[in-house]
């Protein structure tokens, strides 16, 4: 049984991170990341199992959904075309509207087109707690427990429970130093935020009046259904800015799911099988006396040999390696090489 609830998935960005295989091209939702099958069609199938075809929305700029179009029309599910990208809190305040236009007083989840999440019917079981602590006025977070001081990913520190179960929260940070991560970890009351959030489409859009600074110029178009206008004026911010760490009641709920953030190479060796000595790879490749290295090809096959801790893509004509590492600086490190990031990839939203 459905929930009753739309979901927005957000699949802006192209990953460049994850250069040379994510390309404008083939971007980031299109790779098999996770799995056997490409990012987009695996969180499209948790949506539309989560609330049906037709409550399922995708947001992103129109050259992306055409590049998605038979993910998308396989799955029967419709696309809200972004003008621009202006980031997750444009993005969502958007599809908040849209929504609510549609279905007046709905329920909204929203995701990422680049998460790992297993198992997937868990999400449901997460989400109910999540809808509950919606209809009471919250606007939640999926948090998930850290099993590792992890510097990669935002925190929520938790405090008391809510009549839904939900905890309430404290405050969002951003990424840690690894210092920092040690003692959210050890302290139990800090989640990682997954991104993932429940909310009545009219309570985002009521906090993000109050709160949204940068939309402020932007609202008189949103009223009156203008993308366009709207994403003019919008200035570029993350939902977590503008609205979720301003906010008044703001709740999380724990994540029943082993999850992941597809953001950087090396995550692959968390998402993907891996060989006794640790070795991710994707395509052909021989390890001899090589480690905990991430291996991708896609039109010859490589040989490792003695090496450890390293990232191998080969593909559209490129050789990539670096120390594993390097991974998340990866978008970093391309622009002293590429001046103009549009001719190789797109950084991510």
């Amino acid at each position: 049984m459905h929930l009753d609830a739309y979901c927005a998935v957000l699949a802006g960005g192209i990953g460049r991170r994850f250069w040379p295989a994510s390309t404008p091209a083939r971007p980031k939702q299109l790779l098999p990341l996770a799995g056997p099958n490409p990012l987009i069609e695996d969180t499209l199938a948790r949506a539309v199992a989560l609330v049906g075809p037709a409550r399922v929305r995708v947001v992103a700029a129109e050259r992306l959904v055409k590049l998605m179009r038979p993910s998308l029309d396989a799955a029967g599910v419709d696309a809200l075309i972004e003008p621009k990208a202006r980031g997750t809190g444009p993005a969502l305040v958007w599809a908040a509207a849209e929504i609510e236009r549609a279905h007046p007083g709905a329920l909204m989840i929203s995701m990422h087109a680049d998460h790992r999440i297993e198992p997937p019917e868990a999400l449901a079981e997460t989400l109910r707690p999540a809808l509950q602590a919606a209809r009471e006025g919250y606007l939640c977070c999926v948090g998930v427990r850290p099993d590792r001081s992890e510097t990669g990913f935002g925190y929520v520190e938790t405090g008391r429970e809510t009549d839904s179960g939900a905890l309430e929260v404290r405050r969002f940070v951003e990424k840690p130093d690894p210092a920092t991560a040690r003692k959210y970890l050890k302290s139990g009351r800090f989640l990682w935020n997954s991104g993932i959030f429940v909310w009545r489409a009219a309570d985002l859009l009521e906090a993000a009046r109050r709160s949204a600074r940068e939309l402020a110029g932007a609202w008189p178009a949103l009223e009156r259904g203008d993308a366009e206008g709207f994403y003019a004026r919008a200035e570029p911010v993350a939902i977590d800015v503008c609205v979720m760490e301003r906010a008044e009641r703001v709740a999380a709920v724990e994540a029943r799911f082993a999850w992941d953030d597809l953001g950087v190479w090396s995550a692959l060796l968390r998402s993907r099988e891996v060989d006794e000595a640790g070795n991710a790879s994707v395509g052909s490749a021989r390890l001899i006396d090589a480690a905990d290295n991430v291996v991708w090809t896609e039109s010859c096959r490589a040989t490792v040999i003695g090496v450890s801790d390293l990232v191998i893509v080969e593909a559209n004509g490129e050789l990539l390696v670096m120390p594993r590492e390097e991974a998340a600086g990866l978008d970093a490190r391309l622009g002293r090489i590429d001046p103009d990031p549009s001719s190789s990839s797109e950084a991510p939203r």
